[in-house]
C-alpha cells in the first residue's frame, strides 16, 4: 500500500468511526454520510479518464466540482474543506493542523428522491417532465459556448469504444455489437455536417456531461441536476442535444415514454429554434449514450456480486435500447385540428409519446406560435388585432415551416391548429406529401355548450379563446373537411381513444 493509499484508509476509519456515519465508496470517490451532511473525498487513484494520484491533483478536482455543479445546485454544494492531522495525530476536519486531504462539503440529501429511483414507483407526469426540460435547459443558456471542433471530432472514438465495452465478457451476440457499431458510424457520417455547423454556431458547450436519472434528485418538489463531469472537461464539452440525450434515453429505459416526449417537447419549446434542425443526430446521440450505460452496467458484475442476474438485465436492456434507438422508424405528419374547446392541445400531447420514432413527436402549436411572432409570453393575452386573416395566414406559414423542419430531420410533427379553412388543411396534407411521410388528418367536434364549458375552464393556457370567441366560431364555412371526425364531447379518455384508433387505422392505410 502506497502512503498515499495508507493516509487515506487511515483518514476513511476516522471518519467512519462516528455512530450513523454511512459510507459510499465508487470508483473516483467515498462519500461520508452523517446526519445532513455529505463529505466527498476524491480517491487517490488514476485511470486513464482522471488522475486523482495527488493531493494537489484532488484538491483541485474538488474546486472544479465546486464550480461546476454549485450554480445549479447551490442547495446541495457549498465549499471546500481541508481534512487536517492535527498535532496530537487525530484527524479533523476543518482543523487547524496540516491538510493531509480535501473534501467537498455538502448538504446530504434523501437518495431515494433521484429520478432513477422515483421512476420505478411512479410514472412520471408533464408538469415534472417539463420542470426538468428547464432545469436542463437553464443549465446549458448558462454554460459558455467552447470549440466544438474537438468535440464532433471524438465521437467515431465514440463509437469505437462502445464496440469495445460491449465485447468485455461476451454478454451479448458478435453480431448484435458489430451492427450497432455499424449503424452508429453510418448516422454519424449522415450527421457529421450538421453537427460540424452547430459546432460553428454555439451549441457546443461546457455541459453537465453526465444527465442520466440518477444525477438528477427532487428537492422541496423541484428537480436538481447534481455531480456533474468535473474531472474532464473535454469529456463535458459536448453538443447540448447530446447532453440532453442522456435523460431522454434513460427515461425511455426506465419505462416513463409520456415523460421523454414531454421533456423533449418542453426542451425544444424553452431553447432556440434551430435545435429543431438537430433532431436527425438524436437517435445516434440516444443510442451512444444507451451503449454507455450497458457498459457502466457490465464494469459492476463481480463474481461474487449477489445480484448478477438483475445487472446483466439492466446491461441488456440499454444495449437492446441502444440497437433500437439507432435505426428509427419512418417519421409522419399527424394534423388535429377542431374549434376552440374541443381539446386539441390534449389530444395532441397526449398522441405525442406514441408517434414513433422515440421519444414521440414533435408538439407544435398554432397559438404559441402567434405568440412568439408576437414576442409575448405563451400566457399573455393579445388583442382582437392579433386574430385577423391576415395574421391567420402568416401563422398557419409558420407552423408549416416549423413541421417542414421537424420532417427533414427524420421526426414526427403533430400540428395543433383550428385548422377551419380548406387552405389550412389543404397545405399540411401537401407539406407532407413534398416531405415523401405519411399524413394523418384529425378533426375534433362537441357541442357548444361543452366547448364554452371547457374554455371557461382554462387557466394558465395559450389559448386566447373566449366563450364569446367560441359562439362565433359556430357560424364558419368550414366547408369539406376530408379528415377523420372525431366526436369530442365526451370525456378526454374517450376522446383520446378516438383519435389513436384513428391514428392506427391510418398507420394500417400507410
Amino acid at each position: 500500500m502506497t502512503d498515499t493509499s495508507a493516509t487515506q484508509e487511515r483518514i476513511f476509519a476516522a471518519l467512519s468511526i462516528h455512530p450513523g456515519v454511512k459510507r459510499i465508496d465508487t470508483h473516483a470517490a467515498s462519500v461520508f454520510l452523517d446526519g445532513t451532511r455529505a463529505l466527498k473525498i476524491k480517491r487517490a487513484v488514476k485511470f486513464p479518464f482522471l488522475d486523482y494520484s495527488t493531493l494537489q491533483k484532488r484538491k483541485a478536482a474538488c474546486e472544479e466540482e465546486i464550480r461546476i455543479n454549485r450554480p445549479h445546485a447551490p442547495q446541495i454544494y457549498h465549499r471546500i474543506v481541508a481534512i487536517t492531522e492535527e498535532p496530537d495525530g487525530s484527524i479533523a476536519i476543518d482543523g487547524r493542523g496540516r491538510p493531509i486531504e480535501y473534501a467537498v462539503d455538502m448538504s446530504r440529501f434523501d437518495e431515494s428522491r433521484t429520478l432513477d429511483h422515483l421512476a420505478k414507483t411512479a410514472s412520471f407526469d408533464a408538469d415534472l417532465a417539463t420542470a426538468i426540460a428547464d432545469a436542463i435547459a437553464a443549465s446549458h443558456a448558462a454554460a459558455a459556448p467552447a470549440d466544438g471542433t474537438a468535440w464532433v471530432s471524438s465521437i467515431p472514438a465514440l463509437i469505437d469504444g462502445n464496440g469495445n465495452g460491449l465485447h468485455t465478457g461476451n454478454h451479448f451476440p458478435v453480431a448484435e455489437i458489430e451492427q450497432l457499431a455499424q449503424s452508429s458510424r453510418a448516422a454519424f457520417l449522415r450527421a457529421r455536417p450538421l453537427l460540424e455547423e452547430r459546432a460553428r454556431t454555439g451549441f457546443v458547450r461546457r455541459c453537465h456531461g453526465d444527465l442520466h436519472l440518477a444525477n438528477i434528485v427532487m428537492i422541496e418538489q423541484q428537480p436538481v441536476l447534481f455531480d456533474a463531469i468535473e474531472f474532464d472537461a473535454q469529456m463535458a464539452t459536448v453538443d447540448v442535444l447530446y447532453d440532453l440525450a442522456f435523460t431522454l434515453m434513460d427515461l425511455l429505459r426506465h419505462g416513463q415514454p409520456l415523460a421523454a416526449n414531454a421533456l423533449l417537447n418542453g426542451y425544444l419549446a424553452a431553447t432556440p429554434v434551430e435545435n429543431l434542425d438537430a433532431l436527425g443526430a438524436l437517435p445516434l446521440f440516444m443510442s451512444i449514450r444507451a451503449a454507455i450505460r450497458a457498459q457502466v452496467a457490465l464494469a459492476r458484475l463481480k463474481p461474487s456480486h449477489s445480484d448478477e442476474a438483475g445487472v446483466l438485465d439492466e446491461a441488456r436492456s440499454y444495449f437492446d435500447l441502444a440497437r433500437t434507438l439507432i435505426t428509427p422508424p419512418a417519421p409522419r405528419l399527424i394534423a388535429v385540428g377542431g374549434l376552440s374547446g374541443t381539446g386539441k392541445t390534449v389530444v395532441a400531447r397526449a398522441l405525442a409519446p406514441t408517434i414513433v420514432p422515440q421519444p414521440g413527436a414533435v408538439v407544435l402549436r398554432s397559438d404559441v406560435i402567434r405568440k412568439q411572432m408576437f414576442g409575448v409570453t405563451e400566457t399573455e393575452r393579445l388583442p382582437p388585432s392579433a386574430y385577423t386573416p391576415e395574421l391567420a395566414e402568416r401563422v398557419y406559414a409558420k407552423l408549416a415551416e416549423r413541421a417542414h423542419r421537424v420532417l427533414a430531420q427524420g421526426h414526427s410533427a403533430i400540428v395543433d391548429g383550428v385548422f377551419a379553412r380548406d387552405v389550412e388543411r389543404d397545405a399540411f396534407a401537401s407539406l407532407a406529401r413534398d416531405c415523401n411521410v405519411p399524413f394523418i388528418g384529425l378533426f375534433l367536434t362537441a357541442d357548444l355548450a361543452t366547448r364554452q364549458a371547457r374554455i371557461g375552464g382554462r387557466r394558465g393556457d395559450a389559448s386566447d379563446a373566449t366563450q364569446e370567441v367560441a359562439a362565433s366560431q359556430e357560424h364558419y364555412n368550414i366547408g369539406h373537411i376530408g379528415w377523420t371526425m372525431i366526436d369530442a364531447s365526451g370525456t378526454q379518455a374517450q376522446t383520446l381513444q378516438g383519435c389513436r384508433d384513428a391514428v392506427t387505422e391510418g398507420n394500417k392505410a400507410i
